[in-house]
């Protein structure tokens, strides 16, 4: 599964870039205040693009990830801890804010364990913040889950500060 996902994610990434190659990029930045062409409400460090394809022009705001924090979890835990939930609400008011965004949630683990184990650990982890996410209100239509494991770790090594680090759900706002 998480393979299959890779695969997608970087044939899909190669797609744009072939896009962008292919038809000349002329990509710009927008800024400015207010919101963006698509509607939602702009978030710091998201671009929205112009690519040039003849007459057309092709909009589309980047999937955008490290806008909200990081919210931790204890050793061997899926629960959110209370100094966690404000990170969650933060991106609850966001998401209902936005109707245009989806949310995917990445449950991530520190290398402790073994690698099935952390893979199930990530998805319980990836499901509490969708489960806290569905009771502040947010569509479950609109977030989706995966589990990374231990494959992807914040901070590689060893030790407790930093597998402390290691022990997370990052958020990926899709447009």
């Amino acid at each position: 599964m998480v393979r299959g996902l890779r695969v997608g994610c970087m044939l899909a990434a190669v797609a744009v870039t072939v896009l962008a190659v292919g038809s000349g990029c002329r990509g710009r930045a927008r800024g400015g205040p207010g919101r963006g062409t698509s509607g939602v409400d702009p978030v710091p460090g998201a671009e929205e693009w112009d690519i040039g394809m003849g007459e057309e022009r092709l909009d589309f705001t980047e999937a955008v990830r490290d806008q909200f924090d990081v919210v931790y979890f204890g050793l061997d835990s899926s629960g959110i801890a209370p100094a966690e939930r404000a990170k969650v609400e933060q991106v609850a008011d966001y998401v209902r804010r936005n109707p245009n965004v989806s949310v995917l949630i990445e449950g991530h683990c520190c290398e402790r364990g073994s690698a099935e184990y952390n893979l199930a650990l990530g998805e319980r982890r990836a499901l509490a913040v969708r489960a806290y996410l569905v009771g502040l209100g947010v569509d479950p239509d609109r977030i989706q889950t995966v589990s990374f494991g231990e494959e992807r770790p914040a901070v590689p090594g060893a030790g407790e500060s930093i597998y402390r680090q290691n022990r997370r759900a990052e958020f990926v706002l899709t447009y």
